[in-house]
């Protein structure tokens, strides 16, 4: 059995500074290789020879490829940060442009959109986070049917209708190119929830109280 203690491995390597390129360029071929017995692993063990390591970083070509990995690190870190902020920036100036539609509406837009991602079983959670049982004010046969109050649960009607307003702007969500994964996307992402719901809440007063709950429970 080799001696590990004469060896370091790739996560070894890598946490004395060695990007993969560089374990590529500058220590080639690991010295030993294979399966480990004592667990099961689908990667292969790779072992590089301290004493080897240790020569290569002492050598002129790792300390410049040293600093060109920072360089490009550096580089890489600075745009992420060029583009969270030109991101948060569009997001906070960018005009909201909520529909203003008739009370009546704006109520039959919302339970059909409501009967459209609710046609499930009921109990399961909707777009509001809330039960999804349909309602007797889903549409009828032509297409319209009966947005009224008295047919859905108490509360529910302002809910559907913040969800569907919701739905309305999801155009906004292209603000959000760009900061795939990276750094500020959850920070954007609720930026642009609160400002959607603050405009909502401006453009239907009687639907303030409910974007303010959303605010505070997404985040």
């Amino acid at each position: 059995m080799t001696d590990r203690t004469t060896y370091v491995s790739l996560a070894g390597v890598r946490g004395r500074g060695w990007t993969d390129a560089m374990v590529r360029d500058l220590l080639g071929t690991p010295d030993v290789q294979g399966r480990d017995p004592r667990r099961w692993s689908l990667a292969p063990v790779r072992l590089y020879l301290l004493a080897r390591v240790e020569t290569v970083e002492r050598t002129p070509e790792f300390a410049e490829a040293a600093v060109l990995s920072r360089a490009r690190s550096s580089a890489t870190g600075a745009y992420a940060e060029r583009r969270r902020a030109a991101v948060l920036t569009a997001i906070r100036t960018e005009p909201i442009e909520v529909p203003r539609l008739p009370g009546p509406e704006l109520e039959r837009r919302a339970v059909r959109h409501r009967h459209l991602l609710g046609a499930r079983s009921p109990g399961t959670p909707g777009p509001d986070g809330r039960g999804g049982a349909r309602t007797a004010g889903a549409p009828g046969p032509d297409g319209k049917g009966t947005a009224r109050t008295a047919v859905a649960p108490a509360g529910s009607l302002v809910r559907w209708q913040v969800s569907y307003l919701r739905h309305a702007l999801a155009r906004y969500e292209t603000l959000l190119d760009g900061l795939y994964g990276e750094t500020g996307r959850g920070e954007a992402e609720r930026l642009l929830r609160r400002r959607l719901y603050e405009a909502i809440g401006a453009a239907y007063p009687s639907l303030a109280r409910e974007c303010r709950r959303r605010i505070a429970v997404e985040g």
